[in-house]
């Protein structure tokens, strides 16, 4: 009996690094499914153009207002390409802002105005370009479904060029 223990607690040890290695995979983002991309990128479009609304009411730059008329209307087509691709590979799309995003995301930009918000909102679409841009690229080519792998690969180049021109903005000092 104490050599069938100790196999056993020998052959959970000699798992626990394999584990911990898949573990710490899919905490990096690697073990997303097609359709947990799709709420991601749902989420990521319907609280871009939401912001994008409102930096066209609470920003005093013009290059910021204009920067925020363009996030509404790529991440609104970006969400109407989402939702076809979706249908096509049987998947939901959500279609409202969760808890959580309206409360991180879109809540304090709420309570900012001018220089403020213009300095928080480039900031932070610098810091969800660069994460959403390394989740699509993930998608297009780990995607499980066709019609997503190819939604992701079509998505990228819009969202390099917001990326681009955020850090134009910021470079600016907008």
């Amino acid at each position: 009996m104490k050599r069938m223990i100790a196999g056993v607690c020998c052959l959970a040890l000699c798992c626990l690094p394999l584990m911990a290695q898949k573990h710490s995979a899919k905490m990096a983002g690697t073990g997303m499914t097609d359709q947990q991309f799709v709420n991601f990128a749902a989420q990521t479009d319907m609280v871009e153009a939401n912001l994008g609304q409102l930096a066209q009411t609470n920003s005093d730059s013009q290059a910021v207002k204009d920067y925020g008329q363009m996030l509404t209307t790529d991440h609104t087509q970006d969400y109407n390409n989402l939702y076809a691709a979706a249908q096509q590979a049987s998947l939901t799309v959500p279609n409202a802002i969760d808890t959580m995003h309206n409360k991180t995301m879109i809540g304090p930009f709420q309570k900012l105005k001018g220089k403020a918000f213009d300095r928080k909102y480039i900031e932070e679409m610098i810091a969800g370009h660069n994460k959403a841009i390394a989740v699509y690229k993930k998608e297009a080519t780990a995607a499980t479904n066709p019609q997503i792998q190819q939604y992701a690969q079509s998505a990228i180049p819009v969202l390099q060029k917001h990326l681009d021109a955020a850090k134009a903005l910021m470079k600016k000092g907008k």
